[in-house]
């Protein structure tokens, strides 16, 4: 047999295997799948701009402390509500003469760590929770589903401030209470996703030909949860940052003298009338943290679920 016979049969050998109803999606797919899910995404051109400007907040947040023109908590009680463009005050400076630039800059890296750490508790308080929930089912499920709708019947802030109060004010509490307020959602999801997969032709095929259980939840289910929790993930890191705004603002999160962008929008309040750009500045780096997030989340949900559409 010639190599080009040898060549031509192996593309017909190979064919069946890919159109074999019931394969997994990733065995369909495999090493092509995130190129691409890469070349959906940078289709998006709304997510490809909020995916830039995180990755500027993220290097912001990275070289904060060797950026700031001046020491964010020094004060200069000669320079006090200086407005923006004064020398050596780009964007002006608060009640006690602290440079709002500087102070800025820090913030970015409290906030955003402090996103990370409430995402971080949500998930591992929320997504383990809901997988084995979906996948053992029976009175467990039922157990966990009633203290989950439990926990979501009392309003978020509401409950984070309770737990604040609890646990007292301070940034890592703040944003565990945060986390917790948010684990009910990853839990909700993540049953929903495994009930649904467990449903699966090659999930029912696997364990007819004899598949361990753990076989079948490391390469059929796991893998298939990724997706959805990609996008919840990006979604709630900017309900987070609301969160964390709210609870420092109301002297909740952050302590005095570290400033997160939620803690300067509390201390120029009092100042809004006489020196509205105290309150003005963080608010808009609020604005476009969440809608970064957001817009991000939304990119990967589209083009995760046109991948899944094509799955299926």
């Amino acid at each position: 047999m010639t190599e080009h016979d040898d060549s031509r049969s192996a593309a017909t050998v190979a064919e069946p295997v890919a159109a074999v109803p019931g394969t997994p999606p990733a065995a369909v797919h495999g090493r092509g799948g995130w190129r691409n899910f890469r070349r959906r995404v940078g289709s998006n051109r709304a997510a490809v701009l909020a995916l830039g400007v995180l990755c500027v907040l993220i290097l912001i947040a990275v070289v904060a402390p060797w950026i700031t023109p001046q020491d964010p908590n020094a004060q200069n009680l000669r320079a006090v509500l200086v407005p923006p463009g004064t020398d050596g005050y780009w964007l002006g400076s608060d009640q006690l003469g602290r440079d709002i630039f500087s102070r800025l800059i820090v913030a970015t890296r409290v906030s955003l760590l402090a996103v990370l750490l409430a995402v971080a508790v949500a998930f591992v308080a929320g997504a383990p929770v809901g997988f084995l929930s979906g996948f053992v089912g029976g009175r467990f499920d039922m157990v966990v589903m009633r203290i989950n709708d439990a926990v979501m019947s009392f309003p978020p802030l509401l409950l984070a401030i309770g737990l604040v109060a609890v646990l007292g004010p301070s940034l890592r509490n703040a944003m565990f209470a945060v986390g917790i307020v948010f684990a009910p959602r990853f839990l909700r999801l993540v049953r929903g996703v495994v009930l649904g997969l467990k449903e699966e032709t090659y999930v029912e095929a696997s364990r007819g030909i004899g598949t361990s259980t753990r076989m079948i939840l490391v390469r059929h289910i796991l893998p298939n949860t990724l997706s959805p929790l990609t996008a919840q993930l990006a979604v709630t890191v900017g309900f987070a940052m609301l969160a964390e705004s709210s609870l420092s603002f109301l002297g909740l999160g952050v302590q005095p003298p570290d400033a997160s962008w939620g803690s300067m929008i509390r201390e120029g309040f009092l100042y809004f009338y006489q020196s509205p750009y105290l309150g003005i500045f963080p608010g808009i780096m609020i604005t476009i943290a969440v809608l970064t997030f957001i817009t991000l989340g939304d990119g990967l949900r589209d083009a995760l679920g046109r991948e899944e559409r094509k799955e299926r």
